[in-house]
């Protein structure tokens, strides 16, 4: 479930609800990327928070799902899905404002590493689980939170990078306590919501042009080899053995 509140100031407040671990099914995608999309039409909205209720931001694309559909309609559904929710967070008018707490798990950190800005509660471990799940694409968004070399670390070994970290690197704004990041991150959007905003909306799309990282056309490149992988069967076994529960590691209860 994707919840979603206008505030006064302007600021949307959106809420990934899917417990356990708000791992996204397409249905939530969906949702997200109509709401994010919704705002290039609505002058009412001036920046938007994206956060997880519960026990974490976001545990990634619901395996699970992916797993029940037939043939492959689940991986193309969430490759599809991890595009278009991608590119509506990059190309949505106004800043999007990502607030991580608890777990942030592959297309959890796509969607972070495309967040305008960030900040994140302390100890808030971001993993790049494509490794271990049969995926080969995410860079191109994943490019946004940390170096080359850091990356390519994270996406091989599929091994946390800490909040700690990416604050260190600069991609992370603030480290807040749990209990107090939605506050935050509603006032720092309350602050770019009291700007003028067509020039907050003009700086966007400038600056947007000024980074030129092209997510629609590399990641698309980049999902021919996930494609692939699932198309050789090299891919079906690891997600296999997630729903299982024969590896977790990232979360006391998979998604």
């Amino acid at each position: 479930m994707i919840s979603a509140e206008l505030l006064e100031n302007g600021v949307l407040d959106l809420v990934i609800d899917a417990p356990p671990v708000n791992a996204l099914g397409l249905d939530d995608i969906d949702a997200l990327v109509g709401r994010l999309q919704s705002c290039a039409g609505d002058d009412r909205v001036r920046a938007v928070v994206l956060r997880g209720a519960g026990r974490g931001f976001c545990g990634g694309g619901d395996v699970k799902e992916v797993q029940r559909l037939p043939d492959f309609e689940g991986i193309l559904g969430q490759t599809r899905g991890s595009l278009e929710l991608t590119a509506a967070i990059a190309e949505c008018p106004v800043p999007v404002i990502g607030a991580v707490h608890g777990f942030c798990i592959g297309l959890g950190v796509l969607v972070a590493g495309v967040c305008d800005i960030l900040v994140a509660a302390p100890g808030t471990p971001f993993v790049l689980a494509e490794a271990d799940n049969g995926a080969a694409s995410g860079a191109i968004q994943a490019s946004g939170l940390m170096p080359e070399k850091r990356l390519r670390a994270a996406l091989f070994t599929a091994e946390p990078v800490t909040a700690e970290e990416l604050h260190h690197f600069g991609s992370v704004l603030r480290l807040v306590a749990a209990e107090d990041l939605p506050a935050a991150a509603r006032a720092l959007a309350a602050t770019i919501a009291s700007k003028r905003p067509a020039v907050i909306r003009a700086l966007k799309a400038a600056t947007n042009d000024s980074i030129g990282r092209d997510i629609r056309g590399v990641y698309r490149r980049e999902l021919a080899y996930t494609l692939d992988l699932n198309l050789r069967g090299e891919a079906q076994s690891l997600r296999e053995d997630f729903v299982a529960g024969r590896r977790t590691g990232y979360l006391t209860e998979d998604p």
